[in-house]
């Protein structure tokens, strides 16, 4: 398995940054999103982005945020892109590239073949797209539910940006995911969690090995 370039988001406290961006991560997340438990205040993730040494790329979640929302945590926190998780549409995503000059980052859930044209769709728009599990009917958050989809489903295709997988990935599973996807980047979140929003150290860590 050639190396995995690696996102690791719901980060909360100066720990984890520091052990992630040590154990090779290329990215990491910060939840702006109040029913997650990996929710972070304005404050808290000002202070977790300077904290992180150069090199790893900050990005902020958030899900159906308004301009008001977007411009308090543009201007708060210093980041390298923004993540767009929610119901978001293309134009959406192409005014939210225009307003703040960041690179975004769009998710599409995959539940089965019907999804995949979304993937298209906002790739006309976005810079990445993230490709997870879509949540279940009802659930209350769009993403970090542990799920992951049927990777056969996105086999041996090819998009026109950069892409990463996300949804149920741990270090146990992830050669499979990348064997099956041809995934070069990956998001993880509660794979690397002793309990919602804790993340583990050790996990961080066997989970950058395992993508090295």
């Amino acid at each position: 398995m050639a190396p995995v370039r690696v996102k690791v988001c719901g980060l909360r406290t100066e720990a984890d940054v520091k052990v992630a961006a040590s154990s090779g991560a290329a990215y990491f997340g910060l939840v702006f999103f109040p029913k997650s438990p990996r929710n972070v205040s304005l404050d808290q993730a000002r202070l977790l982005a300077l904290s992180a040494p150069a090199g790893i790329a900050k990005v902020a979640l958030t899900v159906d945020a308004d301009d008001a929302a977007l411009d308090a945590i543009v201007e708060a926190v210093p980041l390298d892109m923004i993540q767009l998780h929610g119901h978001e549409s293309p134009e959406r995503v192409a005014e939210v590239r225009a307003r703040y000059g960041l690179p975004v980052m769009k998710a599409v859930g995959v539940a089965d073949e019907t999804d995949l044209p979304q993937i298209l769709e906002q790739s006309l728009a976005a810079d990445q797209i993230l490709i997870d599990a879509k949540a279940p009917k009802g659930a209350a958050l769009p993403g970090g539910n542990g799920l992951s989809f049927d990777w056969r489903l996105i086999a041996g295709r090819h998009w026109i940006r950069p892409w990463m997988l996300a949804g149920g990935l741990t270090s146990e599973n992830l050669a499979e995911a990348v064997r099956r996807t041809g995934a070069s980047q990956v998001d993880v979140s509660s794979g690397v969690e002793s309990a919602p929003g804790v993340k583990d150290p050790d996990r961080i860590a066997a989970f950058l090995k395992a993508a090295r």
